[in-house]
């Protein structure tokens, strides 16, 4: 089994389980191999790790993109709530707890975390850049504006306050 046939096994497993306590052995149980067969593939866990997680990252981005009208929003505000209103539907929630996992190890000093997160924020912030608004005067400066409102957004729904969330949101332009 090669590393792209192990890698869509071990997402499943990681989205359903999370990544608290994970080792080797679930991982590779997961995937249907041994342990010694993940290190043959991967070098190390750590590895391993961060090409999973930046396999997560893509596979977050795609799914974004396949629920995502094609055509750039009207406005910075409408790309920011159509983001929010997506991550919060029921194929996302995996990926959301995936990604408080993240923030908090890396909170934590997780170095690995950190960097894979660090990644991610970079990924997600070149996706919202390619699906601002036809005219934006400023698409990146734009983009890590959006990008915090939903982080913020997204934090609050974590915690149960997805009203202070929304009202944000609408209390004015992005």
């Amino acid at each position: 089994m090669s590393r792209e046939m192990l890698l869509p096994l071990l997402a499943d497993h990681v989205l359903q389980h999370g990544l608290a306590g994970v080792s080797l052995r679930p991982l590779a149980k997961a995937a249907g191999t041994s342990d010694r067969m993940l290190l043959y593939h991967f070098g190390s866990k750590d590895a391993l790790l961060a090409e999973l997680l930046k396999y997560l990252a893509d596979l977050y981005a795609q799914s974004l993109d396949a629920v995502f009208p094609s055509e750039p929003a009207a406005s910075r505000k409408d790309t920011v709530v159509q983001v929010v209103r997506t991550t919060r539907t029921p194929p996302f929630a995996p990926f959301m707890r995936l990604w408080w996992e993240l923030v908090a190890g890396a909170s934590g000093g997780n170095e690995h975390y950190r960097a894979s997160a660090q990644a991610m924020m970079d990924q997600l912030l070149g996706w919202l850049e390619q699906h601002m608004p036809i005219d934006d005067p400023d698409p990146v400066g734009g983009a890590r504006r959006m990008f915090t409102i939903i982080e913020g957004a997204l934090m609050m729904d974590a915690v149960g306050r997805s009203e202070i969330a929304d009202a944000g949101i609408a209390a004015g332009e992005l």
